[in-house]
């Protein structure tokens, strides 16, 4: 795949199909999108080509008394995943208050048309672009007939009554805590990211050491506070895990943290080792005990809860996608 970071190194390409959106989190709605795109593109003797934003527009957009939205797939996650998925050129459009006010024609015919080249444009149910979003898909279609490329429209994906979409996964993780069900919707585990740094070394003196997840971006979206069977991902090796989001209420509280308790693996030599955790299933909610000697019995029910769920997890299509 072929990264462009702006549009001034796009060569312009007649025959390219292209899909425009801010594509967080790459679930099975955009992948269904994406698979659209290549087809289209292998029709045409085009190149499949998506064009998103960085950093997230509502980061850029958001009113000041309201919080700060969390992006499911940073840009180095989402790139990873729209290779792997066979784009083949990835436009990565800086969003600013100067872009946001480009009108919607202008949009088209200065960036899609004369800027990237297009002979269709592929989009979902909900697409709006422009100032405020005012370009519509009827918008789309009527500069098409004047512009002369096709537009076609996918349809919205449904699963277990529900559409497909990152708003609705952004609200399973985060009121829910239901990560398996983040999993069905996004066709893979969801995963934060970071390196393993140093924390207060609790868990160690409890016998559970933990690997404490240094994020690597502050507007990554965790899942709710809660005790999680999972995985870790550390030097090429994919390790079970017990994972901790949250407070430590426990001792006090604090700023949330991601832990996780990586069974069979010495902590100790991590330390700054990059890691990826895969969350597999929620287990419980975070509480504070009465005493470490109740916490500890507690974790030991967890590490006994995250071998039996993830062996039940094995044969799964979203454990065979892992693989």
């Amino acid at each position: 795949m072929i990264e462009y970071r702006g549009l001034d190194s796009v060569e312009p390409e007649p025959n390219a199909v292209v899909s425009v959106g801010t594509f967080d989190g790459v679930h099975l709605g955009h992948q269904r999108l994406i698979r659209r795109v290549r087809e289209l593109a292998r029709e045409s003797e085009g190149r499949a080509t998506l064009v998103t934003f960085e950093p997230h527009p509502q980061l850029v957009l958001r009113k000041v008394d309201r919080p700060s939205i969390k992006v499911l797939t940073p840009l180095e996650e989402k790139r990873e995943l729209l290779a792997e998925l066979g784009v083949e050129r990835l436009v990565v459009l800086d969003f600013s208050p100067e872009f946001a006010a480009i009108g919607a024609e202008e949009f088209v015919e200065e960036v899609l048309v004369r800027r990237i080249g297009c002979a269709a444009v592929v989009v979902g149910p909900d697409h709006g672009f422009g100032h405020s979003r005012q370009g519509t898909i009827d918008t789309l279609r009527m500069l098409g007939s004047r512009l002369g490329f096709r537009v076609e429209l996918v349809t919205e994906l449904l699963l277990q009554g529900e559409e497909v979409s990152s708003t609705a996964i952004r609200r399973i993780l985060t009121r829910d805590g239901d990560v398996k069900k983040a999993a069905s919707f996004l066709g893979r585990y969801y995963e934060v990211r970071g390196t393993v740094g140093h924390g207060a070394g609790r868990g160690r003196e409890l016998g559970f050491p933990t690997a404490n997840v240094l994020l690597e971006t502050p507007h990554k979206l965790l899942p709710k506070d809660g005790i999680y069977a999972g995985y870790a991902v550390v030097g090429g090796k994919k390790l079970p895990a017990a994972i901790n989001v949250g407070v430590r209420p426990t001792f006090d509280g604090g700023h949330r943290v991601v832990e996780a308790h990586i069974l069979g693996e010495n902590v100790g030599e991590l330390y700054g080792t990059p890691i990826r955790v895969l969350f597999v299933e929620r287990i419980r909610d975070e509480v504070a005990f009465s005493s470490v000697g109740e916490l500890i019995d507690q974790m030991k029910d967890d590490v006994r809860k995250t071998l039996q769920i993830l062996q039940e997890h094995r044969g799964s299509l979203v454990e065979q996608e892992e693989r």
